[in-house]
C-alpha cells in the first residue's frame, strides 16, 4: 500500500503514502443481529405506555439494558433515551433550571451541549477550554460564575475527561449542579471511575460514530433517585403522568416522546458487552501512533493527565504553526493528499449565528432579550481566547471511530506524516 522510493508530497503529484481507503468502523456482528432478529420476532418493538402504568418504564429490552448499563457503570440508575441531544434536554430539566438560569458549558462541544439550556429557557455562557485536554478550564469558569448562575455541563470532548474532582469542589463552593457530557468517552476512567459517574446526572451517546452504538440513542446515569425518576418522567409524556404517579414537584414536567426502542435495546446489550475491548483497542492504536508522532517537531500529541485515560473518539493534535513555519491548512492538504483522513478544525459554538445574534426562539431576540435574563450576555469572539485559537490556527485530528484501523494503518499514518514533515521547505 505504500511506495517509499519517491519521498515528493502527494501534493504535489508523488505517489501517495496511503492509496486504499481505510475500512469503515463497524461494531456490528451476528450477536446484534440475533438479538434484533429475536425482537421482530416477539413483535413487542415497543412497550412504552405514555401514562402512569406498569409499561411507563418500557419493555424488557429497554430494561434489560439499563439493568446491564447501571451495573456496567457501577451506578443507581442508568436511563436510555433516543439520542444524547434528548438526555441533555432531560438531564437540564430534571435539576430544575428556571427561564433566565445561567448554566455554563464550553465552545468546544457538539452544539446540542448549548441548545438544551436553551431548549428550558436558560442562558447558556460559554468559558474557555484546556489547551491540553481541550476540556473545560476551572479559572475561566470560576470568573464565569454569577449569582443566576444555576449549573455547570462539562463535556468531556473527544475521549478525555474532565479533572472533575476540582470541577466538584468549585461546584459545591457555589452550590451548582453538574451535568457530565460524557458522549464521546464511554468506558473513559478518571482515577479509577468511569467518567460521567462522578457527578448529578453524567451519560454516554449511542449515535452511530461512537464507540459503541444503537444507529441513535444515548443513556444518562445517576445516583440520584429524585433526579432519575425526573428523567424518566421528561422522557415519557410528564404532564400527564405526573397526577397518576402522584408527583408534586411539577418544575418542568413538560414531557417528551425521548424513548429508545426494544430494538436499540437489544442491540446496547451486545454493543455494551464489546465497549471495554474495542476502548482497548484504540487506546493501544492511539499510543502507538503517539511513539511514532512524538518525534516531530512542532506538533503536540495527546496529552494525558497520570489521573485518567483517554478513549479516543478523535485523536487530537496541536500544531506549532508559527515555530514551524506552516500553516495548519497547509499541512492537513498535505496529509490529506497523502491519504490521511483529517479532521482540521472542531468548532466554537459560541460563534454560530443564534449566539451573534441572540436569536433563538421567535425573532425578538428570545430569551436574551427578555424579562427572564438578568444581564447583557457576551457572545464575542475574544471571550473564549484558548479555544477561538486552537480552532482558527492550531487543532487538527483524526477520527479513531470513523475508520476501523488496525497498526498496520497506523504505521502507514506515521510515515505519511513523517514523509510530510520531511518535505517542510516545500510546504513554505
Amino acid at each position: 500500500m505504500t511506495n517509499p522510493k519517491n519521498n515528493t508530497l502527494a501534493l504535489f503529484g508523488g505517489p501517495k503514502s496511503i492509496i486504499d481507503n481505510f475500512i469503515t468502523y463497524n461494531t456490528m456482528g451476528n450477536e446484534e443481529v440475533d438479538a434484533a432478529k429475536a425482537v421482530i420476532e416477539s413483535g413487542v418493538l415497543s412497550k412504552y405506555i405514555g401514562a402512569w402504568h406498569p409499561d411507563f418504564l418500557g419493555g424488557p429490552k429497554v430494561k434489560e439494558f439499563e439493568a446491564d448499563c447501571s451495573k456496567f457503570f457501577g451506578v443507581k440508575h442508568a436511563i436510555t433515551v433516543n439520542s444524547w441531544t434528548s438526555g441533555l434536554v432531560a438531564a437540564i430539566g430534571a435539576i430544575g433550571i428556571n427561564p433566565g438560569d445561567e448554566v455554563i458549558t464550553t465552545p468546544w462541544t457538539m452544539s446540542a451541549s448549548a441548545t438544551a439550556i436553551l431548549h428550558w429557557n436558560g442562558i447558556p455562557i460559554f468559558a474557555d477550554i484546556d489547551r491540553d485536554t481541550f476540556n473545560l478550564d476551572l479559572l475561566s469558569v470560576e470568573r464565569n460564575i454569577t449569582e443566576y448562575t444555576k449549573a455547570i455541563v462539562s463535556v468531556d470532548i473527544f475521549g478525555m475527561p474532565s479533572a472533575m474532582d476540582d470541577l466538584i469542589k468549585l461546584a459545591k463552593k457555589y452550590n451548582l449542579k453538574i451535568i457530565s457530557d460524557t458522549a464521546q468517552a464511554p468506558c473513559a476512567k478518571y482515577k479509577g471511575k468511569y467518567a460521567g459517574t462522578m457527578v448529578d446526572i453524567g451519560g454516554y451517546s449511542l449515535n452511530y460514530h461512537k464507540h459503541i452504538h444503537t444507529g441513535e440513542g444515548g443513556v444518562l446515569v445517576t445516583n440520584d433517585d429524585e433526579l432519575a425518576e425526573r428523567m424518566q418522567l421528561i422522557r415519557n409524556h410528564a404532564e400527564v403522568v405526573v397526577d397518576g404517579k402522584g408527583s408534586n414537584y411539577l418544575t418542568n414536567m413538560v414531557g417528551h416522546n425521548f424513548r429508545l426502542g426494544e430494538i436499540e435495546c437489544a442491540i446496547g446489550i451486545e454493543q455494551l458487552k464489546k465497549l471495554p475491548n474495542l476502548v482497548k483497542n484504540r487506546q493501544t492504536l492511539a499510543n502507538a501512533l503517539s511513539v511514532e508522532l512524538s518525534t516531530l517537531p512542532s506538533l503536540q500529541t495527546p496529552v494525558i493527565p497520570e489521573d485518567r485515560d483517554h478513549v479516543y473518539y478523535i485523536y487530537p493534535l496541536i500544531l506549532n504553526y508559527e515555530e514551524i513555519g506552516v500553516t495548519r491548512d497547509r499541512i492537513c492538504d498535505a496529509l490529506e493528499a497523502e491519504g490521511i483522513p483529517i479532521i482540521r478544525r472542531y468548532q466554537n459554538i459560541h460563534l454560530l449565528p443564534m449566539y451573534q445574534q441572540k436569536i433563538a426562539f421567535g425573532n425578538q431576540g428570545f430569551p436574551w432579550n427578555s424579562e427572564f435574563c438578568k444581564r447583557d450576555i457576551d457572545y464575542s469572539k475574544g471571550i473564549c481566547p484558548v479555544a477561538e485559537e486552537l480552532q482558527d490556527n492550531s487543532f487538527f485530528g483524526i477520527g479513531m471511530c470513523v475508520y476501523d484501523l488496525d497498526l498496520n494503518d497506523i504505521s502507514m499514518i506515521a510515515k505519511a506524516f513523517k514523509k510530510v514533515w520531511s518535505n517542510l521547505d516545500a510546504l513554505k
